[in-house]
Protein backbone atom coordinates (compact mmCIF):
# COMPACT_ATOMS: atom_id res chain seq x y z
CA UNK A 1 0.00 0.00 0.00
CA UNK A 2 1.16 3.49 -0.84
CA UNK A 3 0.46 6.07 1.86
CA UNK A 4 -0.10 8.67 -0.87
CA UNK A 5 -3.32 6.87 -1.81
CA UNK A 6 -4.87 8.18 1.41
CA UNK A 7 -3.60 11.76 1.07
CA UNK A 8 -5.81 13.83 -1.23
CA UNK A 9 -4.61 17.16 0.18
CA UNK A 10 -0.99 17.14 1.34
CA UNK A 11 -0.45 20.84 2.12
CA UNK A 12 -2.70 23.65 3.27
CA UNK A 13 -1.69 27.28 3.77
CA UNK A 14 -3.15 29.78 6.26
CA UNK A 15 -4.07 27.13 8.82
CA UNK A 16 -4.54 28.41 12.40
CA UNK A 17 -3.29 26.14 15.19
CA UNK A 18 -4.82 26.46 18.65
CA UNK A 19 -3.61 24.48 21.64
CA UNK A 20 -3.57 24.92 25.42
CA UNK A 21 -0.96 27.25 26.96
CA UNK A 22 0.04 28.67 23.55
CA UNK A 23 -1.31 31.64 21.58
CA UNK A 24 -2.94 30.83 18.22
CA UNK A 25 -0.48 30.71 15.33
CA UNK A 26 -0.95 30.75 11.56
CA UNK A 27 1.09 28.64 9.19
CA UNK A 28 1.32 25.69 6.80
CA UNK A 29 -0.09 22.24 7.55
CA UNK A 30 1.49 19.20 5.88
CA UNK A 31 0.33 15.59 6.13
CA UNK A 32 2.58 12.60 5.43
CA UNK A 33 2.12 8.87 5.78
CA UNK A 34 2.88 9.01 9.51
CA UNK A 35 2.89 12.64 10.69
CA UNK A 36 1.11 15.96 10.78
CA UNK A 37 3.55 18.85 10.50
CA UNK A 38 2.56 22.42 11.27
CA UNK A 39 5.06 25.20 10.49
CA UNK A 40 4.46 28.71 11.77
CA UNK A 41 4.99 31.12 8.88
CA UNK A 42 4.63 34.33 10.84
CA UNK A 43 7.58 36.70 10.69
CA UNK A 44 10.26 35.99 13.27
CA UNK A 45 8.82 32.60 14.25
CA UNK A 46 10.41 29.22 13.60
CA UNK A 47 7.91 27.17 15.60
CA UNK A 48 7.04 23.71 14.35
CA UNK A 49 4.68 21.07 15.70
CA UNK A 50 5.23 17.46 14.64
CA UNK A 51 2.48 15.01 15.61
CA UNK A 52 2.70 11.26 15.05
CA UNK A 53 -0.60 10.22 13.48
CA UNK A 54 -0.64 7.03 15.55
CA UNK A 55 -0.98 9.24 18.63
CA UNK A 56 -4.40 10.49 17.48
CA UNK A 57 -7.24 8.90 19.40
CA UNK A 58 -10.20 10.75 17.91
CA UNK A 59 -11.02 13.76 15.75
CA UNK A 60 -14.01 16.05 15.52
CA UNK A 61 -14.57 18.12 12.41
CA UNK A 62 -16.96 20.92 11.59
CA UNK A 63 -17.42 22.97 8.41
CA UNK A 64 -19.05 26.36 7.93
CA UNK A 65 -19.80 28.48 4.86
CA UNK A 66 -20.20 32.21 4.38
CA UNK A 67 -23.94 32.03 5.07
CA UNK A 68 -23.15 30.89 8.60
CA UNK A 69 -24.52 27.36 8.15
CA UNK A 70 -22.43 24.77 9.93
CA UNK A 71 -22.29 21.01 10.00
CA UNK A 72 -20.42 18.97 12.60
CA UNK A 73 -19.02 15.47 12.16
CA UNK A 74 -17.52 13.43 14.98
CA UNK A 75 -15.27 10.50 14.30
CA UNK A 76 -13.09 8.26 16.41
CA UNK A 77 -11.19 6.62 13.60
CA UNK A 78 -13.83 4.42 11.98
CA UNK A 79 -15.60 6.70 9.52
CA UNK A 80 -17.94 4.95 7.10
CA UNK A 81 -18.68 7.96 4.90
CA UNK A 82 -16.50 9.03 2.04
CA UNK A 83 -15.28 12.60 1.72
CA UNK A 84 -17.50 12.96 -1.33
CA UNK A 85 -20.59 11.98 0.67
CA UNK A 86 -19.68 14.34 3.47
CA UNK A 87 -19.21 17.14 0.97
CA UNK A 88 -22.57 16.34 -0.59
CA UNK A 89 -24.28 16.28 2.80
CA UNK A 90 -22.68 19.59 3.74
CA UNK A 91 -23.64 21.16 0.41
CA UNK A 92 -27.28 20.07 0.73
CA UNK A 93 -27.42 21.23 4.35
CA UNK A 94 -25.98 24.63 3.53
CA UNK A 95 -28.19 25.15 0.49
CA UNK A 96 -31.50 23.82 1.75
CA UNK A 97 -34.18 26.08 0.27
CA UNK A 98 -31.63 28.18 -1.63
CA UNK A 99 -29.95 26.06 -4.29
CA UNK A 100 -28.41 29.04 -6.08
CA UNK A 101 -26.06 29.94 -3.17
CA UNK A 102 -22.38 28.95 -3.43
CA UNK A 103 -20.10 27.72 -0.63
CA UNK A 104 -16.77 28.77 -2.09
CA UNK A 105 -16.04 30.77 1.06
CA UNK A 106 -16.38 27.79 3.37
CA UNK A 107 -13.94 26.83 6.11
CA UNK A 108 -13.53 24.00 8.57
CA UNK A 109 -12.21 23.12 11.98
CA UNK A 110 -10.59 19.86 13.05
CA UNK A 111 -10.22 19.11 16.75
CA UNK A 112 -7.59 16.45 17.36
CA UNK A 113 -7.63 14.48 20.61
CA UNK A 114 -4.48 12.48 21.28
CA UNK A 115 -3.82 9.32 23.24
CA UNK A 116 -1.42 11.25 25.51
CA UNK A 117 -4.41 13.55 26.32
CA UNK A 118 -3.09 16.45 24.24
CA UNK A 119 -5.90 18.33 22.45
CA UNK A 120 -5.32 20.75 19.59
CA UNK A 121 -7.50 22.52 17.04
CA UNK A 122 -6.83 23.31 13.38
CA UNK A 123 -8.82 26.00 11.55
CA UNK A 124 -8.56 25.16 7.85
CA UNK A 125 -9.72 27.40 4.99
CA UNK A 126 -11.94 25.52 2.56
CA UNK A 127 -14.51 22.85 3.34
CA UNK A 128 -13.10 20.34 0.89
CA UNK A 129 -9.56 20.74 2.14
CA UNK A 130 -10.75 20.34 5.72
CA UNK A 131 -12.62 17.12 4.99
CA UNK A 132 -9.76 15.73 2.90
CA UNK A 133 -7.31 16.33 5.75
CA UNK A 134 -9.74 14.80 8.25
CA UNK A 135 -10.25 11.70 6.13
CA UNK A 136 -6.50 11.23 5.71
CA UNK A 137 -5.98 11.51 9.46
CA UNK A 138 -8.75 9.00 10.18
CA UNK A 139 -7.27 6.43 7.81
CA UNK A 140 -3.56 6.87 8.48
CA UNK A 141 -3.93 7.00 12.28
CA UNK A 142 -5.62 3.58 12.33
CA UNK A 143 -3.40 1.42 10.13
CA UNK A 144 -3.88 -2.24 11.02
CA UNK A 145 -0.65 -3.56 9.56
CA UNK A 146 2.15 -3.33 12.12
CA UNK A 147 4.84 -3.37 9.41
CA UNK A 148 3.37 -0.12 7.99
CA UNK A 149 3.74 1.72 11.28
CA UNK A 150 6.35 4.42 11.75
CA UNK A 151 8.90 2.44 13.84
CA UNK A 152 9.72 0.45 10.69
CA UNK A 153 10.61 3.69 8.91
CA UNK A 154 12.26 5.63 11.74
CA UNK A 155 16.00 6.08 11.35
CA UNK A 156 17.53 8.61 13.78
CA UNK A 157 20.68 10.28 12.49
CA UNK A 158 22.70 9.57 15.63
CA UNK A 159 22.07 5.81 15.92
CA UNK A 160 22.29 2.63 13.89
CA UNK A 161 20.16 -0.44 14.32
CA UNK A 162 21.76 -2.27 17.28
CA UNK A 163 23.31 -5.72 17.00
CA UNK A 164 21.71 -6.66 20.31
CA UNK A 165 18.13 -5.46 20.80
CA UNK A 166 17.06 -4.65 24.34
CA UNK A 167 18.57 -4.64 27.81
CA UNK A 168 17.62 -8.03 29.19
CA UNK A 169 16.59 -11.55 28.25
CA UNK A 170 15.75 -14.71 30.21
CA UNK A 171 19.16 -16.08 29.26
CA UNK A 172 20.98 -12.99 30.50
CA UNK A 173 18.87 -12.78 33.64
CA UNK A 174 19.59 -16.42 34.46
CA UNK A 175 23.33 -16.10 33.85
CA UNK A 176 23.52 -13.12 36.20
CA UNK A 177 21.77 -14.98 39.03
CA UNK A 178 24.35 -17.64 39.96
CA UNK A 179 22.39 -18.45 43.14
CA UNK A 180 19.61 -19.89 40.99
CA UNK A 181 21.64 -22.57 39.33
CA UNK A 182 21.39 -25.19 42.06
CA UNK A 183 17.60 -25.44 42.00
CA UNK A 184 16.48 -23.67 38.81
CA UNK A 185 17.25 -24.11 35.14
CA UNK A 186 16.74 -22.33 31.83
CA UNK A 187 14.25 -24.21 29.65
CA UNK A 188 13.81 -23.77 25.89
CA UNK A 189 10.65 -25.86 25.77
CA UNK A 190 8.90 -22.92 24.10
CA UNK A 191 11.56 -22.32 21.43
CA UNK A 192 8.95 -22.81 18.66
CA UNK A 193 6.18 -20.97 20.59
CA UNK A 194 4.07 -24.13 20.45
CA UNK A 195 3.77 -24.63 24.21
CA UNK A 196 2.77 -21.05 25.01
CA UNK A 197 2.26 -18.47 22.22
CA UNK A 198 2.65 -15.52 24.60
CA UNK A 199 5.87 -16.65 26.37
CA UNK A 200 9.43 -16.03 25.11
CA UNK A 201 11.47 -19.01 23.80
CA UNK A 202 13.36 -19.42 27.09
CA UNK A 203 11.95 -19.40 30.65
CA UNK A 204 13.29 -20.20 34.13
CA UNK A 205 11.72 -23.22 35.87
CA UNK A 206 12.56 -25.63 38.73
CA UNK A 207 15.53 -27.82 37.85
CA UNK A 208 13.87 -31.17 38.52
CA UNK A 209 10.89 -30.42 36.24
CA UNK A 210 11.72 -31.60 32.72
CA UNK A 211 10.31 -30.25 29.47
CA UNK A 212 7.84 -33.09 29.02
CA UNK A 213 6.30 -32.19 32.37
CA UNK A 214 6.21 -28.51 31.39
CA UNK A 215 4.20 -29.34 28.28
CA UNK A 216 1.61 -31.10 30.40
CA UNK A 217 1.48 -28.22 32.88
CA UNK A 218 0.98 -25.76 29.99
CA UNK A 219 -2.12 -27.66 28.90
CA UNK A 220 -3.46 -27.25 32.42
CA UNK A 221 -2.98 -23.46 32.47
CA UNK A 222 -4.98 -20.95 30.43
CA UNK A 223 -3.18 -19.93 27.25
CA UNK A 224 -0.33 -22.29 28.12
CA UNK A 225 1.09 -19.82 30.66
CA UNK A 226 2.58 -22.33 33.09
CA UNK A 227 4.32 -21.07 36.29
CA UNK A 228 7.72 -19.48 35.58
CA UNK A 229 10.16 -17.62 37.79
CA UNK A 230 10.23 -13.84 37.53
CA UNK A 231 12.12 -12.82 40.70
CA UNK A 232 14.67 -14.39 43.02
CA UNK A 233 15.14 -12.75 46.42
CA UNK A 234 18.84 -12.85 47.19
CA UNK A 235 18.41 -12.27 50.93
CA UNK A 236 16.39 -15.38 51.73
CA UNK A 237 16.24 -17.43 48.52
CA UNK A 238 12.48 -17.13 48.05
CA UNK A 239 10.97 -16.50 44.62
CA UNK A 240 8.06 -14.89 42.81
CA UNK A 241 6.47 -16.91 40.03
CA UNK A 242 3.66 -15.93 37.69
CA UNK A 243 1.25 -17.89 35.53
CA UNK A 244 -2.37 -17.94 34.35
CA UNK A 245 -5.27 -19.67 36.11
CA UNK A 246 -5.43 -23.46 36.23
CA UNK A 247 -8.07 -25.11 34.06
CA UNK A 248 -9.64 -27.19 36.83
CA UNK A 249 -13.20 -26.64 35.61
CA UNK A 250 -16.37 -27.65 37.41
CA UNK A 251 -15.11 -31.22 37.83
CA UNK A 252 -11.99 -30.06 39.72
CA UNK A 253 -9.54 -31.65 37.30
CA UNK A 254 -6.01 -32.32 38.53
CA UNK A 255 -2.60 -32.06 36.94
CA UNK A 256 0.04 -33.92 38.95
CA UNK A 257 2.85 -32.29 36.98
CA UNK A 258 1.52 -28.87 37.97
CA UNK A 259 1.40 -29.96 41.60
CA UNK A 260 4.98 -31.24 41.38
CA UNK A 261 6.20 -28.00 39.76
CA UNK A 262 4.78 -25.84 42.54
CA UNK A 263 6.09 -28.18 45.20
CA UNK A 264 9.56 -28.05 43.64
CA UNK A 265 9.45 -24.24 43.74
CA UNK A 266 9.19 -24.22 47.55
CA UNK A 267 11.43 -27.20 48.25
CA UNK A 268 12.76 -26.88 51.80
CA UNK A 269 10.07 -24.40 52.83
CA UNK A 270 6.99 -25.13 54.87
CA UNK A 271 4.59 -23.25 52.60
CA UNK A 272 4.08 -20.79 49.79
CA UNK A 273 1.38 -18.27 48.94
CA UNK A 274 -0.85 -18.02 45.87
CA UNK A 275 -2.08 -14.47 45.24
CA UNK A 276 -5.10 -14.60 42.96
CA UNK A 277 -6.01 -11.16 41.57
CA UNK A 278 -9.66 -12.20 41.35
CA UNK A 279 -12.20 -12.32 44.14
CA UNK A 280 -13.10 -15.76 45.48
CA UNK A 281 -16.50 -15.40 43.80
CA UNK A 282 -14.89 -14.59 40.42
CA UNK A 283 -12.56 -17.57 40.77
CA UNK A 284 -15.53 -19.82 41.53
CA UNK A 285 -17.44 -18.50 38.54
CA UNK A 286 -14.40 -19.12 36.34
CA UNK A 287 -14.44 -22.78 37.35
CA UNK A 288 -17.93 -23.05 35.91
CA UNK A 289 -16.58 -22.07 32.48
CA UNK A 290 -13.43 -24.21 32.48
CA UNK A 291 -11.07 -22.10 34.57
CA UNK A 292 -10.72 -22.17 38.31
CA UNK A 293 -8.18 -22.44 41.11
CA UNK A 294 -6.02 -24.99 42.90
CA UNK A 295 -7.69 -27.21 45.48
CA UNK A 296 -6.41 -27.15 49.05
CA UNK A 297 -6.11 -30.94 49.18
CA UNK A 298 -3.84 -31.17 46.12
CA UNK A 299 -1.74 -28.10 46.96
CA UNK A 300 -1.55 -28.47 50.72
CA UNK A 301 1.70 -26.50 50.98
CA UNK A 302 0.16 -23.43 49.35
CA UNK A 303 -2.18 -20.88 50.89
CA UNK A 304 -4.42 -18.84 48.57
CA UNK A 305 -5.05 -15.12 49.06
CA UNK A 306 -7.66 -13.39 46.91
CA UNK A 307 -7.16 -9.70 46.06
CA UNK A 308 -9.68 -8.52 43.49
CA UNK A 309 -8.28 -6.17 40.87
CA UNK A 310 -10.32 -4.64 38.07
CA UNK A 311 -9.20 -5.17 34.51
CA UNK A 312 -10.39 -4.78 30.94
CA UNK A 313 -13.51 -2.72 30.32
CA UNK A 314 -13.88 -1.57 33.94
CA UNK A 315 -10.38 -0.09 33.95
CA UNK A 316 -10.90 1.53 30.54
CA UNK A 317 -14.16 3.13 31.68
CA UNK A 318 -12.43 4.41 34.80
CA UNK A 319 -9.81 6.16 32.68
CA UNK A 320 -12.48 7.69 30.44
CA UNK A 321 -14.37 9.13 33.43
CA UNK A 322 -11.17 10.53 34.92
CA UNK A 323 -10.16 12.25 31.68
CA UNK A 324 -13.69 13.67 31.33
CA UNK A 325 -13.41 15.10 34.84
CA UNK A 326 -10.00 16.61 34.10
CA UNK A 327 -11.37 18.22 30.94
CA UNK A 328 -14.35 19.85 32.66
CA UNK A 329 -13.41 23.53 32.86
CA UNK A 330 -16.59 24.64 34.60
CA UNK A 331 -16.73 22.46 37.70
CA UNK A 332 -16.43 23.70 41.27
CA UNK A 333 -14.35 21.90 43.86
CA UNK A 334 -17.18 19.70 45.16
CA UNK A 335 -18.14 18.62 41.66
CA UNK A 336 -14.51 17.96 40.75
CA UNK A 337 -13.92 15.78 43.83
CA UNK A 338 -17.15 13.92 43.13
CA UNK A 339 -16.12 13.20 39.55
CA UNK A 340 -12.66 12.13 40.65
CA UNK A 341 -14.10 9.72 43.20
CA UNK A 342 -16.68 8.36 40.75
CA UNK A 343 -13.98 7.55 38.22
CA UNK A 344 -12.47 5.11 40.80
CA UNK A 345 -9.03 5.56 39.23
CA UNK A 346 -7.29 6.28 42.54
CA UNK A 347 -9.05 3.25 44.00
CA UNK A 348 -7.40 1.13 41.32
CA UNK A 349 -4.06 2.72 42.18
CA UNK A 350 -4.64 1.97 45.85
CA UNK A 351 -5.59 -1.66 45.18
CA UNK A 352 -2.56 -2.24 42.97
CA UNK A 353 -0.11 -0.79 45.49
CA UNK A 354 -1.78 -2.61 48.37
CA UNK A 355 -1.65 -5.97 46.56
CA UNK A 356 1.96 -5.42 45.53
CA UNK A 357 2.79 -4.55 49.14
CA UNK A 358 1.17 -7.80 50.25
CA UNK A 359 3.24 -9.75 47.72
CA UNK A 360 6.44 -8.02 48.82
CA UNK A 361 5.59 -8.63 52.48
CA UNK A 362 5.18 -12.36 51.87
CA UNK A 363 8.63 -12.53 50.28
CA UNK A 364 10.63 -9.86 52.15
CA UNK A 365 9.25 -10.08 55.68
CA UNK A 366 7.73 -13.55 55.94
CA UNK A 367 10.27 -15.39 53.77
CA UNK A 368 7.79 -17.33 51.64
CA UNK A 369 7.70 -17.87 47.88
CA UNK A 370 4.66 -16.62 45.96
CA UNK A 371 2.78 -17.59 42.80
CA UNK A 372 0.67 -14.76 41.39
CA UNK A 373 -1.94 -14.93 38.64
CA UNK A 374 -5.34 -13.68 37.49
CA UNK A 375 -7.23 -15.16 34.57
CA UNK A 376 -4.79 -14.88 31.65
CA UNK A 377 -1.77 -13.71 33.65
CA UNK A 378 -1.00 -10.91 31.17
CA UNK A 379 -2.26 -7.82 33.01
CA UNK A 380 -2.78 -7.44 36.77
CA UNK A 381 -0.34 -10.31 37.31
CA UNK A 382 2.45 -8.34 35.64
CA UNK A 383 1.34 -5.14 37.37
CA UNK A 384 1.77 -6.36 40.92
CA UNK A 385 4.87 -8.49 40.25
CA UNK A 386 6.58 -5.39 38.80
CA UNK A 387 5.56 -3.14 41.71
CA UNK A 388 6.64 -5.74 44.27
CA UNK A 389 10.09 -5.93 42.71
CA UNK A 390 10.36 -2.14 42.80
CA UNK A 391 9.47 -2.19 46.48
CA UNK A 392 12.08 -4.84 47.37
CA UNK A 393 14.93 -4.66 44.87
CA UNK A 394 17.36 -1.69 44.87
CA UNK A 395 18.59 -2.47 41.34
CA UNK A 396 15.07 -2.26 39.92
CA UNK A 397 14.90 1.29 41.27
CA UNK A 398 17.83 2.48 39.15
CA UNK A 399 17.20 3.92 35.69
CA UNK A 400 18.71 0.97 33.86
CA UNK A 401 17.26 -1.57 36.28
CA UNK A 402 13.76 -0.14 35.93
CA UNK A 403 13.86 -0.26 32.14
CA UNK A 404 15.20 -3.83 32.24
CA UNK A 405 12.38 -4.73 34.64
CA UNK A 406 9.76 -3.34 32.24
CA UNK A 407 11.31 -5.22 29.36
CA UNK A 408 11.39 -8.49 31.30
CA UNK A 409 8.00 -8.25 33.03
CA UNK A 410 5.95 -6.62 30.27
CA UNK A 411 7.51 -6.87 26.81
CA UNK A 412 9.00 -10.36 27.10
CA UNK A 413 6.30 -11.69 29.43
CA UNK A 414 3.62 -11.15 26.80
CA UNK A 415 1.57 -8.11 27.78
CA UNK A 416 -0.48 -7.47 24.61
CA UNK A 417 0.44 -3.81 24.07
CA UNK A 418 -1.03 -3.71 20.57
CA UNK A 419 -4.46 -4.70 21.87
CA UNK A 420 -4.44 -2.89 25.20
CA UNK A 421 -3.18 0.44 23.82
CA UNK A 422 -5.13 0.54 20.55
CA UNK A 423 -7.11 3.52 21.87
CA UNK A 424 -7.02 5.75 24.93
CA UNK A 425 -9.71 7.84 26.65
CA UNK A 426 -11.17 9.86 23.76
CA UNK A 427 -11.98 7.25 21.12
CA UNK A 428 -15.54 6.07 20.60
CA UNK A 429 -14.34 2.94 18.76
CA UNK A 430 -14.27 0.66 21.76
CA UNK A 431 -12.55 -2.69 21.41
CA UNK A 432 -12.94 -5.43 23.99
CA UNK A 433 -9.21 -5.93 24.42
CA UNK A 434 -8.38 -2.33 25.39
CA UNK A 435 -7.25 -1.61 28.95
CA UNK A 436 -4.85 0.99 30.41
CA UNK A 437 -3.02 -1.49 32.66
CA UNK A 438 0.43 -0.19 31.72
CA UNK A 439 -0.67 3.39 32.39
CA UNK A 440 -1.94 2.25 35.79
CA UNK A 441 1.50 0.77 36.48
CA UNK A 442 3.20 4.08 35.62
CA UNK A 443 0.78 5.93 37.89
CA UNK A 444 1.61 3.55 40.75
CA UNK A 445 5.33 4.04 40.12
CA UNK A 446 4.77 7.80 40.21
CA UNK A 447 3.11 7.41 43.64
CA UNK A 448 6.24 5.57 44.82
CA UNK A 449 8.44 8.26 43.27
CA UNK A 450 6.48 10.98 45.08
CA UNK A 451 6.55 9.18 48.44
CA UNK A 452 10.24 8.23 48.16
CA UNK A 453 11.90 11.03 46.13
CA UNK A 454 15.44 9.88 47.04
CA UNK A 455 14.97 6.14 46.47
CA UNK A 456 14.27 5.98 42.73
CA UNK A 457 17.00 6.70 40.20
CA UNK A 458 14.71 8.05 37.48
CA UNK A 459 12.52 11.12 37.16
CA UNK A 460 8.85 11.78 36.52
CA UNK A 461 9.83 12.81 32.99
CA UNK A 462 10.71 9.17 32.25
CA UNK A 463 7.26 7.98 33.36
CA UNK A 464 5.59 10.63 31.18
CA UNK A 465 7.72 9.58 28.22
CA UNK A 466 6.82 5.91 28.70
CA UNK A 467 3.12 6.75 29.01
CA UNK A 468 3.25 8.40 25.59
CA UNK A 469 5.48 5.80 23.93
CA UNK A 470 3.22 2.89 24.91
CA UNK A 471 0.41 4.32 22.77
CA UNK A 472 2.39 5.84 19.89
CA UNK A 473 6.13 5.63 19.35
CA UNK A 474 9.02 6.01 16.94
CA UNK A 475 10.45 2.82 18.44
CA UNK A 476 9.46 -0.83 18.11
CA UNK A 477 9.57 -1.74 21.80
CA UNK A 478 5.82 -1.61 22.45
CA UNK A 479 4.66 -2.95 19.08
CA UNK A 480 2.85 -6.31 18.82
CA UNK A 481 1.37 -8.50 21.54
CA UNK A 482 4.05 -11.13 22.10
CA UNK A 483 7.62 -12.21 21.49
CA UNK A 484 6.39 -14.52 18.74
CA UNK A 485 4.69 -11.70 16.81
CA UNK A 486 7.81 -9.55 17.05
CA UNK A 487 9.92 -12.41 15.77
CA UNK A 488 7.63 -13.05 12.77
CA UNK A 489 7.76 -9.38 11.75
CA UNK A 490 11.53 -9.11 12.21
CA UNK A 491 10.96 -6.27 14.61
CA UNK A 492 14.39 -6.50 16.24
CA UNK A 493 16.11 -6.33 12.86
CA UNK A 494 14.01 -3.45 11.48
CA UNK A 495 13.20 -1.10 14.38
CA UNK A 496 15.05 0.71 17.16
CA UNK A 497 14.75 -0.17 20.86
CA UNK A 498 13.31 2.56 23.08
CA UNK A 499 15.02 1.35 26.24
CA UNK A 500 18.45 1.46 24.64
CA UNK A 501 17.73 4.96 23.32
CA UNK A 502 16.75 6.16 26.80
CA UNK A 503 20.13 5.09 28.16
CA UNK A 504 22.19 7.11 25.68
CA UNK A 505 24.14 9.82 27.54
CA UNK A 506 21.97 12.77 26.49
CA UNK A 507 18.72 10.96 27.26
CA UNK A 508 20.07 9.50 30.50
CA UNK A 509 20.79 13.02 31.79
CA UNK A 510 17.18 14.03 31.09
CA UNK A 511 15.61 11.05 32.83
CA UNK A 512 17.91 10.49 35.80
CA UNK A 513 16.93 11.65 39.28
CA UNK A 514 19.68 13.98 40.61
CA UNK A 515 18.42 13.40 44.16
CA UNK A 516 18.83 9.63 43.97
CA UNK A 517 20.55 7.90 46.88
CA UNK A 518 21.04 4.14 46.81
CA UNK A 519 19.44 2.19 49.63
CA UNK A 520 19.24 -1.56 50.24
CA UNK A 521 16.07 -1.11 52.27
CA UNK A 522 12.64 -1.91 50.90
CA UNK A 523 10.36 1.06 50.26
CA UNK A 524 6.90 0.37 51.63
CA UNK A 525 4.28 2.66 50.08
CA UNK A 526 1.49 4.22 52.08
CA UNK A 527 -1.88 3.39 50.56
CA UNK A 528 -4.03 5.57 52.82
CA UNK A 529 -6.33 7.75 50.68
CA UNK A 530 -4.62 10.92 51.89
CA UNK A 531 -1.26 9.53 50.75
CA UNK A 532 -2.34 9.04 47.14
CA UNK A 533 -2.67 11.93 44.71
CA UNK A 534 -3.84 12.44 41.18
CA UNK A 535 -0.90 12.23 38.77
CA UNK A 536 -1.14 15.86 37.69
CA UNK A 537 1.95 15.64 35.52
CA UNK A 538 0.04 13.33 33.18
CA UNK A 539 -3.68 13.99 33.63
CA UNK A 540 -3.41 17.77 34.08
CA UNK A 541 -0.23 18.47 32.14
CA UNK A 542 -1.97 20.94 29.78
CA UNK A 543 -3.07 23.27 32.58
CA UNK A 544 -1.23 26.43 33.73
CA UNK A 545 -0.79 25.00 37.24
CA UNK A 546 0.89 21.86 35.93
CA UNK A 547 3.12 23.94 33.66
CA UNK A 548 4.22 26.11 36.61
CA UNK A 549 4.96 23.02 38.70
CA UNK A 550 6.96 21.52 35.83
CA UNK A 551 9.00 24.73 35.48
CA UNK A 552 9.71 24.84 39.22
CA UNK A 553 10.77 21.19 39.28
CA UNK A 554 13.07 21.74 36.31
CA UNK A 555 14.64 24.76 37.99
CA UNK A 556 15.17 22.77 41.18
CA UNK A 557 16.69 19.95 39.15
CA UNK A 558 19.15 22.33 37.53
CA UNK A 559 20.06 23.77 40.93
CA UNK A 560 20.73 20.33 42.39
CA UNK A 561 22.88 19.33 39.43
CA UNK A 562 24.78 22.62 39.62
CA UNK A 563 25.43 22.25 43.33
CA UNK A 564 26.62 18.68 42.88
CA UNK A 565 23.88 17.21 45.03
CA UNK A 566 25.48 18.25 48.28
CA UNK A 567 23.90 18.76 51.68
CA UNK A 568 21.24 21.10 50.34
CA UNK A 569 19.75 18.34 48.19
CA UNK A 570 17.61 17.03 51.05
CA UNK A 571 16.12 20.43 51.80
CA UNK A 572 15.49 20.94 48.08
CA UNK A 573 13.68 17.63 48.00
CA UNK A 574 11.51 18.70 50.92
CA UNK A 575 10.80 21.89 49.04
CA UNK A 576 9.58 19.90 46.05
CA UNK A 577 7.29 17.85 48.26
CA UNK A 578 5.88 20.90 50.01
CA UNK A 579 5.37 22.67 46.70
CA UNK A 580 3.58 19.62 45.29
CA UNK A 581 1.30 19.42 48.31
CA UNK A 582 0.38 23.07 48.02
CA UNK A 583 -0.34 23.03 44.26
Amino acid sequence: MEFSEHIKTANVEDVVLRQPLHPPSRGTLCITGHHLLFSDREEGSSRQVLLLLRNIDAIEKSVENLLGYSCVFTNAGNSQKSVENLLADSFLFANAGNSQKRISGSSGTITIKCKDLHVLQLDIPGMEQCLNIARSIETLSCLDSVSEMYPFFYRPSDANLPDQWGLSSPEKHYSQMKELHDRWRLSTVNRDYLVCPSYPPAVIVPKNIDDDMLEKVAKFRQGGRFPVLCYYHRKNGTVIMRSSQPLTGANRKRCREDEQLLQAAIEGSDKGYIIDTRSSQQALQASMTGGGFESKSCYSSWKRLHRQMERGKALQESLIKLVEACGDEYHNMDRWLSKLENSKWLSHVQTALSTAGLLAECVERDGHSVLVYGSEGKDSTLLISTLAQLIMDPYCRTLEGFLALLEREWVQAGHPFQQRCAHSAYSHARLQQESPVFLLLLDCVWQLWRQFPLALGFSEALLLRLATEAYASNYGTFLCNSHQERCVLGLKENTHCLFQALLRPRERDCYSNPLYEHTELAIWPSVHPQSLQLWRGFFLRRTPQARHLEEVQEEIRNMVIKWGKQADALSVCEGVKMFSLNM
